[in-house]
Order: C-alpha cells, then sequence, then structure tokens
C-alpha cells in the first residue's frame, strides 16, 4: 500500500468519526430542549404557589367557620322562613329536626362542612331551588360585567399611570390624579345614578337598565350564560348590539374605578423605577426616552401590577353589589341585595361563601403568574 492510499484511507476515517461526532451531538441535541431556567423558574413557581394554597386552605376554613357562625347569631329563624308563620309546632319541630337545628353545635359544624363538601349551600326561601343553581344562573352575569370593567381598567389605567410617572410634577400628572381620584373616592352607585338619569332618562344616549332589550330576551341560545359570547355565537347580531348596549354604561362606571386604582398604582411603581440605577444607564447609553419607559421601567413594573389587575377584579366581582342594583343588573349583587330585602340569609351565606372562594382563587392565580414573572425565578 502506498502512502498515498494511507493517506486517503485515514482522511476518510477521520471524515467519518467527524460525522459521527456531530451525529451524537444532534442526537442529544434534544435532551437540552428544556433549559435549566426553565425549571429553576417552575420550581420557583411551584413552591410559592404550593405555600399560597396552603395559606388558603386555612383561609377558607376560616371563612366557613365564619359563615356558620353568622348563619347562627342572626335574628332570623331559618325554620320559619320555611315553614311559614302559621305553621303548626309539629311542622317547626319537624322542619328544625330535618335542618339539624336540634343537634349540638359540635354536630351543627360537622354537618354543615360535610354538606359544603358535597356542595350542598341549601336551598333559598326566596326562589325555593338550590342556592348553587341560583348562583350558576346569577354568577355569569356579574363575571361579563366585571371582566370587561376590568379590561376598560387595564387599557385606560396603565398607560394614564406611566404617562403620568413621565410627566410628573407637570399639568398632565396633576389632570390624571385629580381624575384618579375623583374616580377611586365617589361611589359606583352614586355615579351610576348621575348616569341613568342624564345620559338615559334625558338625553336617551343609551339603552336602560337590564341586560338586553325585551324584545330579545329568551331568543339567544343558553351555552355559557355569558350574554355577549352566546349571541355571537348563535349568530345573533342584533341581541349583540342590544347586550353591548345595556352593558356599556355600568361596565364603564365600574371601569373607570378599575382604571382610577390602576392609574394610581401604576404611576407609583413607575416613579419608583424611573429612579433606578439601571434606568439611569440605560439613558446614559442614550436609548431613547419611549424605549426606557415603556420597556425598562414598565417591564419592571408589571410584575406588582399583576398584584394590581388581579385584586382590581376580585373588588368588582365581590363590590357590584349596589351597582348592579341600580343597572337591574341580573347578576350576583343583585341576587344578594334581593336576598337581603327578604331575609333569605341561606341565599346570602351561600353566595358570600361562593365569592370568598372566587376571591381566593383569584389570588392563587395572581401568586402563580406572579412567581413565573417574578426577575428572580430566572
Amino acid at each position: 500500500m502506498t502512502d498515498l492510499q494511507r493517506n486517503s484511507i485515514g482522511s476518510k476515517k477521520s471524515h467519518l468519526s467527524q460525522q459521527s461526532a456531530h451525529a451524537r451531538g444532534n442526537a442529544a441535541e434534544p435532551a437540552l430542549l428544556i433549559r435549566p431556567s426553565f425549571i429553576v423558574r417552575l420550581g420557583f413557581c411551584i413552591t410559592r404557589v404550593a405555600r399560597a394554597l396552603a395559606s388558603i386552605v386555612v383561609t377558607i376554613i376560616g371563612l366557613l367557620l365564619v359563615t356558620f357562625m353568622i348563619g347562627r347569631v342572626i335574628p332570623v329563624d331559618p325554620v320559619l322562613a320555611v315553614v311559614g308563620d302559621q305553621a303548626s309546632p309539629e311542622s317547626y319541630a319537624a322542619a328544625r329536626a330535618e335542618m339539624g337545628l336540634d343537634q349540638p353545635l359540635l354536630v351543627q359544624v360537622v354537618m354543615y362542612f360535610g354538606k359544603l363538601g358535597r356542595g350542598d349551600l341549601g336551598t333559598s326561601t326566596l326562589t325555593r331551588r338550590p342556592i348553587v343553581e341560583d348562583i350558576a344562573l346569577y354568577f355569569p352575569a356579574t363575571l361579563e360585567l366585571a371582566t370587561l370593567a376590568t379590561i376598560f381598567g387595564i387599557i385606560l389605567g396603565i398607560p394614564a399611570g406611566v404617562y403620568s410617572a413621565a410627566r410628573r410634577g407637570r399639568l398632565p400628572d396633576h389632570v390624571i390624579r385629580i381624575i384618579s381620584l375623583f374616580g377611586y373616592s365617589m361611589p359606583t352607585f352614586w355615579l351610576g345614578m348621575i348616569g341613568l338619569l342624564v345620559l338615559y332618562a334625558k338625553l336617551g344616549w343609551i339603552a336602560g337598565p337590564g341586560r338586553i332589550d325585551i324584545l330579545y330576551d329568551g331568543m339567544v341560545p343558553t351555552v355559557t350564560r355569558l350574554l355577549l359570547v352566546d349571541s355571537l355565537l348563535a349568530g345573533n347580531f342584533r341581541a349583540f348590539a342590544s347586550a353591548c348596549a345595556h352593558i356599556a354604561l355600568p361596565s364603564a362606571i365600574l371601569g373607570y374605578f378599575s382604571m382610577a386604582y390602576i392609574a394610581r398604582m401604576t404611576r407609583s411603581f413607575m416613579i419608583d423605577q424611573l429612579t433606578q440605577d439601571h434606568i439611569v444607564a440605560a439613558r446614559a447609553k442614550g436609548l431613547s426616552e419611549g424605549r426606557v419607559i415603556w420597556r425598562h421601567a414598565l417591564g419592571n413594573a408589571a410584575v406588582p401590577l399583576v398584584t394590581v389587575v388581579a385584586l382590581s377584579y376580585g373588588s368588582l366581582l365581590e363590590g357590584s353589589v349596589l351597582t348592579e342594583t341600580v343597572f337591574a343588573w341580573p347578576g350576583l349583587g343583585l341576587y344578594l341585595t334581593n336576598a337581603l330585602l327578604s331575609a333569605d340569609m341561606n341565599a346570602v351565606l351561600g353566595a358570600t361563601i361562593v365569592i370568598g372562594l372566587v376571591f381566593l382563587g383569584l389570588n392563587l392565580v395572581t401568586d402563580a403568574i406572579y412567581s413565573w414573572i417574578d426577575p428572580r425565578a430566572k
């Protein structure tokens, strides 16, 4: 074998070994698709959510105990609410035994938790339906209203807060602060009554109370119980337009409150961020003011803003009782008002439990999002 042949064979072997090593490297690449930083962030998120979940369990137990005690100390006899004032002593005693009120207090607590564990919140003395069915009927309207109001607050509140912080101490800052202070301090039900009086009764620019015109009531098939969604799914655009017209003012009123709160907190977070060293360094590098504000400062302020938006959303879900009453909005707030006026304490306590659970669940989701976007998890 000549030297030329030996060199040719050696070159081929070297080329084949390089191809084999390259193939082994490609085969190992899929194992690196999950980056270590992702695993660290996921572990940080799971740890934080687990802690929040443990805290929520304790809070739920406390909430249930409080609602149980409220149901026992209120000056309303739940037995009379069921059998009526004209019931005989025998009927009264039978109803009391059926409700477990003749048992010792500890036994009543165990029975109460057992019923809640089965999803039994009792029966409404006003509607004569299980409270779970009533909440499933009324809560979607509140969810729809609060969601639109929160979207309204985010779209206007965050830019307003950022602009106010960027123009700190100047006229735009003062104007935005006054508008936010007014929206945050004024009762939403009062603004709702003024809006109905002026825009509906006097000028006729908006639709009246209710969720939809009576012409379209019952014409939209129920799928999600969210009227805007169901009307679109059914292709009934006239009903959709009517629903939009009716939800416009109440969502704007609640959205104004949400916008004011989000704008104030955004301004506070942005002012804190704009004084940080990394912002000063970004400006020293010659970055544009818009990029410094919207990318660097707002990017870091987005972490606490998640909590602010979640708190605003939760407050709208649980705090729209009077606003729904003013607009005759068939949501959980109006249901609670009617239950209170008719002394239907089963409905009041059941709705209170559901609202508390929804708020705690929202906090759990917020903790998960917060821990995922927290820079310490990266």
